[in-house]
């Protein structure tokens, strides 16, 4: 009895009835196997920058069928209007989701604000976008592709992990925004 007690055996027992426990509570614990992505009303946020940032601000109009707007940010720093607005993109049944991110500022210089969003400085292209031209940017260690647009009074950046065309589908649905004055 002694033996069974002691040493080896009884940290293997116990071991057993740790595992054992376990074992049952997963089994009687309701588990969910949908993807539930929280998400965001970016509503507000770009109502506010309508009203009070120094550019015309660009939204997506419609964005495609399964994205999910996830987050939203909106900064105001004398007198620089920066908003950040990232995307799941909608499951394929080849792939996981991917992550898609607008973000526009009129910081200056504008040269900085793009690269340190698309994390390079290096162009590595452009592309027609509905009749626009963007930069194309990579940065192959992040698995990071954007495109930026550079214009007058706000710089756009659309990032991400998301797919050329995907990015593409995010920028084709930019339109500019009406200011709020009232």
């Amino acid at each position: 009895m002694r033996k069974f007690t002691e040493g080896f055996y009884a940290y293997a027992f116990a071991m057993a009835v740790c595992l054992a426990g376990v074992g049952v509570f997963l089994l009687i614990t309701p588990q969910s196997r949908t993807e539930r992505i929280p998400a965001v009303d970016y509503s507000f946020a770009l109502a506010d920058l309508r009203r009070t940032a120094p550019y015309q601000v660009w939204a997506p109009e419609r964005v495609p069928e399964g994205w999910v707007p996830t987050s939203s940010k909106a900064t105001k720093e004398k007198g620089t209007a920066t908003w950040r607005l990232g995307f799941a993109t909608a499951k394929r049944p080849d792939a996981d989701r991917s992550h898609a991110m607008l973000a526009q500022s009129n910081e200056q210089p504008a040269a900085g604000f793009a690269s340190r969003l698309a994390n390079t400085s290096q162009v590595t292209g452009t592309v027609q976008v509905g009749g626009v031209s963007w930069e194309q940017r990579v940065r192959e260690d992040k698995d990071q592709r954007s495109l930026v647009r550079v214009l007058p009074d706000v710089t756009i950046v659309v990032t991400g992990t998301a797919s050329w065309e995907e990015l593409s589908t995010l920028a084709g649905s930019l339109k500019q925004q009406e200011k709020i004055t009232s």
